[in-house]
């Protein structure tokens, strides 16, 4: 589009960038604060009360509980004791053991994309989610994921970068994921026999720490870095993966041999040190600094973000010691932030249409295996993405034609109240051009603009949401 952007273009894009999708409520509110201000106690979650989501969330019981007592009320169904119910018939539970855990972390992801007030908080939970991923369908990560999400992702989405990184590497789930759970020096394992499982060094979190969660794949490491750092990370284990699941050192599995890490030494003689020694390393790296901030930038600004707001959010990282809001902040404070080329420029992921979608039309949603069903046919079922890449973040990823056609038929089907668990708000469609507002003020193409014309009532609604000017944001 030509020309800088207007103030409701301004408020409609701000929303789009920094939630899962504008409502009336929310454009309303930012109207009355302005937009600073707004941003200001977005990124001060905590002192924003929640009580909405709290209560939907308090229905899904896997929630509340440990890794424990998740293995024990849920475990796999091949293993499950049958429980009888009245007169001796066993009860109809079409969803049993691990999958169900699961099932409630993509509603409870869903429902606070929905429904939370702590929209931003949310959106970095999502990112940091995916920068950190892990596949719950893995072995024991079935039962602990649903940790991981509560007291490792979302205690530091908005806090300092290192708090996280730590936070992660002590990750049980993440441990059991990328095997450095069964990493030990290759001394110590051969001296462990052939049936301990423990059968010597793992690279696996070494490469991805580097590669993904810090430096980049360009951050100047080498193969030999890579094995210095696994070194650096044997001993880092878990006690009862299947059951309390905690994290511990063993020191009796640590190479304790001298390592020398991005041209760092690394003494001998150490113990969970080295490893800590590496990470705070890592979390201080200029690569890591630039890196992080590229990919902030390529989820907030465009796929291919101004080079200028890259450097500048990564000196803020580096100025901040990696605290999270600082970045941000100094990213949506970007001139480039609201100029018109970066207005619309970001295809939606599955569950920003999705949530944008249930949002708009103020849809009262129960998250059923439908709806979740439908992220799943658009190439996104959540806390699912087996690689440690986690999902993509380029439009290039989301348009194919058969996820398009997956979205209109969502938008179709959304609009026609056809998807159980979820009603449309009668008030929230029936002025089209408010609802037109809300998309894409001012910013409907000559094609939409016609197509519209020719249709009224649902239909026009679902069309609107399946015409390009919603598909991004």
């Amino acid at each position: 589009m030509a020309g800088p952007l207007t103030q409701e273009q301004k408020v409609i894009h701000f929303l789009n960038r920094t939630s899962f999708g504008p409502t009336r409520e929310t454009v309303q509110k930012v109207n009355r604060l302005g937009i600073r201000t707004y941003l200001d106690e977005q990124l001060r979650p905590e002192g924003i009360s929640d009580s909405l989501v709290e209560e939907k969330l308090a229905a899904l019981k896997t929630m509340r509980l440990s890794s424990r007592e998740l293995v024990e009320l849920y475990p796999p169904p091949k293993v499950a004791r049958p429980q009888t119910g009245q007169q001796g018939m066993m009860p109809q539970q079409p969803m049993q053991g691990p999958r169900f855990i699961i099932l409630e972390l993509q509603q409870a992801r869903l429902l606070r994309a929905l429904y939370s007030q702590r929209q931003l908080y949310e959106l970095m939970v999502d990112f940091w989610s995916n920068h950190f991923n892990i596949f719950a369908a893995k072995g024991a990560d079935r039962w602990l994921t649903t940790a991981y999400d509560r007291d490792t992702i979302r205690p530091h989405a908005l806090g300092r970068f290192k708090d996280l990184l730590l936070a992660t590497a002590q990750s049980p789930a993440m441990l059991y994921y990328l095997d450095n759970w069964l990493s030990a020096s290759p001394n110590v394992a051969a001296r462990l026999g052939p049936n301990n499982p423990r059968r010597g060094l793992n690279e696996n979190y070494a490469r991805e720490l580097m590669e993904l969660h810090t430096v980049g794949v360009d951050g100047g490491y080498s193969q030999k870095d890579v094995q210095e750092v696994a070194r650096c990370f044997t001993g880092w284990t878990i006690r009862q993966p299947r059951g309390e699941a905690e994290f511990y050192f063993e020191p009796r599995i640590h190479d304790t041999g001298e390592k020398i890490v991005l041209g760092t030494r690394v003494p001998s003689g150490g113990g969970i040190e080295d490893g800590e020694r590496v990470l705070d390393l890592l979390a201080h790296h200029p690569a890591t600094a630039r890196f992080i901030a590229l990919k902030l930038a390529r989820r907030f600004i465009s796929d291919d973000p101004p080079p200028s707001i890259v450097s500048r959010a990564a000196e803020a990282f580096r100025q901040s010691d990696g605290d999270v809001p600082t970045v941000l902040r100094t990213m949506i404070d970007s001139p480039e932030f609201f100029s018109a080329d970066i207005y619309q420029a970001k295809v939606k992921r599955p569950l920003e249409f999705v949530a944008s979608a249930l949002r708009l039309t103020g849809a009262e949603t129960q998250v059923t295996h439908q709806l979740l069903r439908y992220l799943g046919r658009m190439g996104e079922p959540l806390f699912l993405a087996q690689p440690p890449t986690g999902y993509p973040d380029v439009g290039a990823s989301w348009i194919s034609p058969d996820m398009l056609l997956t979205r209109i038929n969502f938008a179709t089907d959304l609009a026609a109240n056809r998807i159980p668990g979820s009603r449309v708000r009668p008030d929230a469609v029936s002025d089209r051009h408010a609802f037109i507002r809300m998309v894409a003020p001012d910013a409907l193409s000559t094609i939409t603009r016609s197509a519209l014309a020719e249709i009224e009532g649902k239909h026009a609604i679902a069309l609107l949401m399946a015409a390009p000017e919603f598909q991004r944001r």
